[in-house]
């Protein structure tokens, strides 16, 4: 029996955590750290969701586009915070978060990318295009590692991460990191 249309995320959720934030003493690092990857994590859960429901058949791709936008308009809208800890938070999250939406939609659009070249051959594009300061080409590469993600194959990312300065490359991985765990096993964040 249909229990009706699947809710991949709501605006509820993502306002929940948002007061999280706004009541968390963000000074305590670890307690800053806990909310940020739950964040991060509770978004890219929902992603692999969508690709759960799509893979099943239970939801068409142009279907699985539409609640992949849905989730992201939610995601990476503004944010107004009173204080700078929480948006600094906040915009950290919505960083890591720009590169699985968009590995995602590009997947749904197009499967998986840059097929002739390695993971780790696109990674040093990256890192290398980032160095150029043309971030746009980065996102592009980095996209493309996302979709092979998607699509079953894996990255060493904690190796990788030691091994490259703090950048937008470095947020987009973490972003990456978080959609390979919830791709191996979507589950909840503090349900409550």
């Amino acid at each position: 029996m249909d229990d009706g249309p699947v809710e991949f995320y709501s605006k509820d959720r993502w306002d929940n955590w948002l007061d999280r934030i706004e009541d968390a003493d963000l000074e305590d690092e670890s307690e800053a750290s806990r909310l940020f990857l739950n964040l991060q994590s509770d978004a890219t859960i929902a992603i692999a969701k969508i690709f759960t429901a799509y893979e099943d058949g239970t939801i068409a791709p142009e279907q699985a586009r539409k609640e992949l936008a849905t989730i992201q308009e939610i995601v990476l809208a503004e944010v107004e915070m009173h204080d700078e800890s929480s948006v600094m938070l906040i915009d950290a999250v919505q960083t890591s978060l720009v590169c699985p939406f968009l590995a995602a939609d590009r997947f749904l659009t197009d499967g998986p990318a840059d097929e002739d070249a390695s993971l780790h051959e696109l990674y040093e594009a990256a890192i290398d295009a980032e160095a150029r300061e043309e971030y746009e080409e980065a996102l592009h590469y980095m996209t493309s590692i996302g979709t092979r993600l998607i699509d079953g194959e894996s990255l060493d990312l904690e190796l990788d991460e030691e091994e490259m300065e703090y950048g937008l490359v470095t947020e987009w991985l973490g972003g990456l990191d978080s959609l390979q765990e919830a791709l191996a096993g979507p589950k909840v964040v503090e349900d409550d």
